[in-house]
């Protein structure tokens, strides 16, 4: 078939705004119930509320039901808002915040008072109590304390505390003969993954007893916990500079496998996990390097360490039971799936796909992670979409745009998936460079640390060094330069919009614009997060406000178009507002696009959509080219 001939940008794709939507199903933890599988699975239709999701030998079936929204708000971003014991579903609810019991074929049935609690990362004891992570909002002049609490599933009970203290605890692990308790706490300002505590106790009748710490401290970041089937505990530690696999048993700690590579990642939500066991003696886990996630077998007493070949490029969650890894997984040209995995065949069968669209390879860009110069003679890492439609190319001599993505966190990384609202861009002509900059993770923790202090510049850097590697590499046009990300990718791009004069565009997805604010105005898990990117606020005020975009509108002198959503607690509207205020009174062309009923990420389907629609058809004002096909424009001012 014949290409037809159109500039980047104009190409027609089937690649909607429609299909992305309808296209992604979000998947989320896995939990394993004796040989049950249940996952944790979005509706962005239905409004954006999570249901949990149970396989079975006849096929898969809905457990939530209408009216409810397995997601917790610990910590903000969730995560551990659901676990299974005997059929026996254990959730909690996104509107009241309550802690629900659900028994198979029966009514989910409140076991929480409503009230100022919120519930994550909870496990059923022998005697049938909960055990859980609790943060008490009751004094909304204080900030939110956090504890771990245990509850009577017998009536209305809000938990009784049995560790409190530190500012932040996650990952109640029980031992196998329930009667120890292993769990992960912190204290401000550090993340979980600058310096974490593994704790170990007694657990009695009446809460613990001979508590100690055994491992991790300032400058350490332990991760997932674990009890293995041998008795000894188990837990991932960036000791060595990389987050590698280590055991403990009586006093006496061993790593596993030592190697340059990440067997854990950032605990933004709880409930994360990388390995699980397959017997006593097999760890079942999985690691990345150089931005591609991999699966492996290690043998507990010699260290010996298989590969396990599987179809995928990232592995974002895993269960182990005998015989079998259940795993949330995506690929670079298939969508993300519940995959389980036969550990002696080795042959995997899809449970759940995120997808059920079928779209033609053609019009597919396959990614690749690439390494390019930055600034002090450092390496710094992306994923690179190149522009691909098989119905298209481009006149002679013209060279494509290209959208980088600065991703959120920052302390986040970017994977290989198939991600539609990517190939919606590349479909079209755009080149997509997704950057990995100094900070984000899977690259050790040297390459984390890049970002201490640096928060605004290496980023920024990075993204600049980026769109200037492809350009040299004659793969993108340096006139049309955009940049986009959210929340703070947002202030990346806002960041590199105002400072810099490298873009051409710009997108802004609930972005920062004054970092002051927000240290002074967002939840308690990132309260104190700036201490570590930028400095210990206000001591060092006067970096703050040298570091926000807003200060310095007036150097910024390209388009920008900002969403926000209304309901957002993690970066308020009043920061999108007064960036959007400020370019509008110099002139630069400028859109400004809020949701209601939206909070920090757009899970509604028609907001998602919309958003998108609008960004391209942003692009196509400021950047000249046409739309092959019709979107209904939005408000521009000064254009």
């Amino acid at each position: 078939m014949t290409q037809q001939i159109a500039p980047y940008g104009s190409w027609k794709s089937p690649i909607t705004a429609d299909l992305v939507v309808a296209g992604s199903t979000p998947l989320g933890s896995i939990c394993l119930d004796g040989t049950d599988i249940y996952w944790l699975e979005g509706r962005p239709q239905e409004g954006g509320r999570y249901v949990v999701m149970k396989h079975t030998p006849g096929g898969v079936q809905v457990i939530t039901p209408e009216g409810y929204n397995v997601r917790t708000r610990v910590h903000e971003y969730g995560g551990g808002a659901f676990t299974v014991q005997q059929g026996v579903v254990y959730f909690v609810n996104f509107a009241d915040q309550c802690l629900y019991r659900q028994r198979p074929g029966a009514a989910p049935e409140v076991v929480t008072p409503e009230g100022a609690y919120r519930y994550a990362d909870g496990i059923v004891l022998a005697d049938g109590r909960f055990l859980c992570v609790r943060e008490d909002h009751t004094n909304p002049a204080q900030e939110a304390v956090n504890a771990l609490v245990i509850l009577n599933l017998d009536g209305p009970d809000s938990g009784t505390v049995i560790a409190s203290g530190y500012d932040f605890y996650s990952t109640p692990r029980l031992s196998p003969d329930g009667r120890q308790l292993a769990w992960l706490c912190w204290n401000h300002p550090n993340m979980p993954w600058d310096g974490t505590e593994l704790w170990l106790a007694d657990l009695t009748p009446h809460g613990l007893a001979n508590g100690r710490c055994i491992a991790g401290g300032l400058q350490e970041s332990i991760f997932q916990p674990e009890w293995g089937p041998d008795g000894a505990l188990y837990y991932v530690s960036d000791n060595s500079g990389w987050w590698n696999l280590y055991r403990r048993q009586q006093g006496h700690t061993r790593a596993l496998h030592p190697m340059s590579a990440e067997f854990g990642r950032p605990q933004w939500a709880f409930g994360m996990t990388t390995y699980g066991f397959a017997d006593a003696e097999t760890i079942i886990c999985s690691y990345t390097e150089d931005g591609r996630w991999f699966l492996g077998a290690l043998h507990v007493s010699n260290g010996c360490f298989t590969s396990i070949q599987i179809p995928y490029d990232t592995i974002n969650a895993i269960q182990v039971m005998p015989d079998y890894a259940v795993l949330n997984v995506d690929a670079a040209t298939l969508p993300q799936a519940i995959v389980r995995l036969n550990l002696k065949s080795l042959r995997s069968e899809v449970l759940r796909a995120g997808s059920t669209l079928q779209v033609d390879p053609g019009y597919l860009s396959e990614p690749k992670a690439i390494e390019f110069p930055t600034s002090n003679g450092r390496t710094a890492h992306a994923i690179y979409y190149p522009p691909h439609n098989k119905d298209f190319r481009a006149p002679e001599g013209e060279k494509p745009p290209l959208l980088v993505l600065s991703h959120g966190g920052p302390t986040g990384v970017s994977a290989i998936r198939l991600s539609y609202s990517v190939q919606f861009w590349t479909s079209r002509g755009f080149g997509v460079l997704d950057v990995n900059y100094g900070g984000s993770t899977g690259y050790g923790r040297a390459y984390r640390e890049r970002l201490n202090g640096q928060w605004g510049i290496v980023d920024v850097e990075d993204c600049i060094n980026g769109a200037r590697y492809l350009v040299a590499k004659g793969l993108a046009d340096d006139g049309r330069l955009a940049i986009r990300g959210g929340s703070a990718g947002g202030y990346t791009t806002l960041a590199a919009l105002t400072f810099h004069n490298v873009f051409k565009a710009g997108a802004s997805y609930f972005g920062v614009s004054d970092a002051e604010a927000l240290a002074r105005d967002t939840h308690k898990f990132e309260s104190r997060y700036l201490d570590t990117l930028i400095g210990p606020y206000p001591e060092r005020r006067d970096l703050y406000i040298a570091r926000s975009p807003i200060h310095a509108a007036h150097q910024l002198n390209c388009p920008l178009i900002l969403f926000q959503g209304l309901e957002d607690k993690v970066v308020p509207p009043s920061q999108s507002e007064l960036m959007y205020q400020a370019i509008k009174a110099k002139g630069i062309p400028v859109a400004y696009i809020a949701y209601a009923e939206e909070q920090h990420g757009f899970r509604r389907a028609e907001n998602i959509k919309h958003s998108l629609e609008a960004e391209l058809y942003f692009y196509s004002r400021v950047f000249g080219f046409d739309l092959a096909e019709p979107i209904a424009p939005i408000q521009i001012d000064n254009l």
